[in-house]
């Protein structure tokens, strides 16, 4: 099981990180909500419980909920820039449908 997140993701996240102490993880989950079902959440791991897994990538401590994680192993997160938008962008292989916007899916 495993999240990988891209060099773009990656530095972005890294870029929330300057002149923080170093131990901060980035906590990636789901909230039932959106026209699909799911959609992700992330933040700063504010409480890490021992029910949490652990994952590094490129640097970047990741902590996902036992609960989420089956619909979130293999995810790849990814940073992107275009014109007038810029976000994270979540390609998780557990999803069967994602909703238009693309905040959304279902497992």
């Amino acid at each position: 099981m495993a999240i990988e997140l891209t060099e773009a993701a990656a530095n972005r996240l890294r870029s929330f990180l300057s002149g923080h102490p170093e131990g901060i993880a980035f906590r990636i989950g789901l909230t039932r909500s959106g026209c699909a079902g799911w959609s992700y959440v992330l933040g700063k791991a504010e409480n890490i419980s021992s029910e949490d897994r652990h994952f590094e990538s490129r640097g970047i401590r990741l902590v996902v909920s036992s609960e989420t994680l089956p619909l979130l192993d293999g995810l790849l997160l990814d940073y992107v820039r275009k014109p007038f938008a810029e976000g994270f962008v979540f390609h998780n292989p557990k999803a069967k449908s994602e909703c238009g916007c693309g905040q959304s899916f279902s497992a």
